[in-house]
């Protein structure tokens, strides 16, 4: 239906045809062609965002993610896939750039052979786009007849540009203003002592796990009979995370550092603070870093990462970063994740539980990222007997027994089928890992990111992901009675809701002294 839409634009560019001659008339037609190219980009781009992420496209910040889109395509779909998106990409934006212009340079000169044509056009549209938007005409797709859709798609980004400006000045002050960061080590995380902290987020676990996948719910409900079995307290609630569908690093930030970091431009903002010369390393005190100074040794374990991150150390605090280099996997990838939750979590034990016995060496806080639970959803692994794990090789027997990709890509249904079984199987890795260890000292924290793409999520689906707290030491959880969560691995929907910032300040004053603890 938009294709029989009146576009003002189009009344106006054919109007200041009639009205340019010779090398005016060629080089407006240029310059709008180029903006008319920038704008199509920009709404193809647009559509992209909110079909994963739920948001349109953000000019000021958003192009710096094509190096990680790139990355997740090829993890997900392969190297041969990603480059081949990434050639179509490239010449899709390059043919919207260069044709548009010359297309219109061709409107230009037939309006310039018929001008008496093109002005009774001229007039004849422009009355009836003033009739039609007068009077509120709608095509039979409920979209207004008279049609100002590219005047205000630039508008909206020149406010958007603005707005990103204004945020980053706004959001400079809020870094510094930070409570805790002058709280003496001797009074932070005091009630903790002698406990080892993990924090574990599982990749896309958001309410629509809870809510609708059968997968999950069983997940759920034999993770907490299980636990208790095994003498845990579990409680649970609900977080607002910042992000949607992805990017996930935006979820992590937040809850360390106690901002709403909503955007790139923020993550960068807040990360640049590490090398601002501060003595502290960095003026805000992110969970990783208040463990750290009350001595804790710190980790941090991202199993999907290939690269060097200097920021794990220098803003966040980490004493050591483990990621798909290092964690000594020798078996094979499933889709996104170059290595099951089990073995990630295998491997965080063997790295720094048992090879430092407790007693040895000093508590241990660390951050795991679970990423079995990542887009593509497929193939999915199984769990394994936790002593024939090692390196990973168990693994081989299952290579191509799994449900592959393509198959579970088939429908939506069978998408939100396997982003169900996928979110099951790391919670099933979570719960069996802490059914299995010895650590009687061990605090962990499970959460989930982001909601997954809306294409599972749904339309108008929120920000929320659970959270859950799971100690065997009931003083842990009595720290937390007046946070009012439930018992269990699964809230429910009247639970607390929290946004995801306001949790640093609140697990740091229950747990220790100073700033309100």
């Amino acid at each position: 239906m938009s294709l029989v839409r009146i576009p003002v634009e189009g009344i106006v560019v054919a109007t200041l045809f009639l009205l340019l001659r010779g090398a005016a008339m060629r080089w407006f037609a240029i310059a709008a062609g180029i903006v008319l190219g920038v704008l199509l980009v920009v709404r193809i781009l647009d559509a992209a965002f909110l079909a994963t992420l739920y948001r349109p496209f953000n000019p000021l910040t958003d192009w710096r993610y094509a190096g990680s889109a790139t990355e997740l395509l090829g993890d997900s779909a392969g190297p041969a896939t990603a480059v081949l998106a990434v050639a179509a990409t490239i010449l899709l934006v390059v043919g919207l750039v260069t044709l548009t212009p010359v297309a219109l340079r061709r409107v230009g000169r037939l309006v310039a052979r018929h001008r008496r044509t093109a002005l009774r056009a001229v007039v004849t549209a422009s009355v009836v786009w003033v009739a039609c938007a007068a009077l509120a005409v709608r095509t039979t797709g409920d979209l207004p007849l008279a049609s100002s859709s590219a005047a205000a798609l630039t508008a909206h980004e020149v406010t958007t540009v603005r707005d990103g400006l204004r945020d980053r000045e706004a959001f400079a002050a809020e870094i510094p203003v930070d409570a805790f960061r002058t709280v003496p080590s001797g009074d932070l995380l005091t009630a903790l002592r002698g406990k080892d902290v993990v924090v574990v987020f599982v990749e896309s676990y958001g309410r629509v796990a809870v809510d609708g996948s059968p997968d999950v719910a069983r997940a759920l409900a034999s993770g907490t009979s299980g636990l208790h079995a095994s003498g845990y307290t579990v409680r649970s609630a609900w977080l607002t995370s910042p992000t949607f569908g992805g990017i996930s690093w935006l979820a992590h930030s937040t809850l360390q550092s106690g901002l709403w970091v909503s955007s790139q431009q923020r993550y960068e903002q807040l990360l640049d603070t590490a090398s601002s010369g501060d003595t502290a390393g960095a003026p805000r005190l992110t969970l990783a870093r208040a463990f750290s100074r009350a001595g804790w040794r710190t980790v941090d374990v991202i199993p999907a990462n290939r690269h060097d991150w200097p920021e794990g150390k220098a803003f966040y605090g980490y004493d050591e970063v483990y990621d798909a280099r290092t964690l000594g996997y020798a078996g094979p990838g499933y889709g996104y994740a170059p290595m099951p939750d089990q073995f990630t979590l295998s491997a965080f034990d063997r790295l720094e539980l048992e090879r430092h016995p407790t007693g040895g060496r000093p508590p241990v806080m660390a951050e795991i990222d679970l990423v079995s639970s990542h887009v593509p959803w497929a193939p999915l692994p199984r769990l394994v007997d936790w002593a024939s794990i090692g390196d990973g090789s168990v693994y081989l027997a299952q290579a191509g027994t799994a449900t592959p990709r393509d198959v579970v890509w088939a429908s939506t249904q069978g998408v939100r089928t396997a982003y169900g079984q996928t979110v099951a199987y790391s919670l099933d890795s979570v719960v069996s890992f802490l059914r299995a260890t010895h650590d009687d000292n061990l605090v962990v924290l499970v959460l989930g990111d982001h909601q997954p793409i809306s294409l599972v999520s749904g339309d108008h689906a929120g920000h929320d992901v659970p959270v859950s707290i799971v100690a065997r030491d009931r003083a842990v959880l009595d720290r937390i009675s007046g946070w009012a969560w439930q018992d269990g691995l699964r809230p429910a929907p009247t639970a607390p809701v929290w946004p995801m910032d306001r949790f640093r300040d609140r697990f740091l004053t229950a747990f220790g002294r100073g700033a309100g603890g």
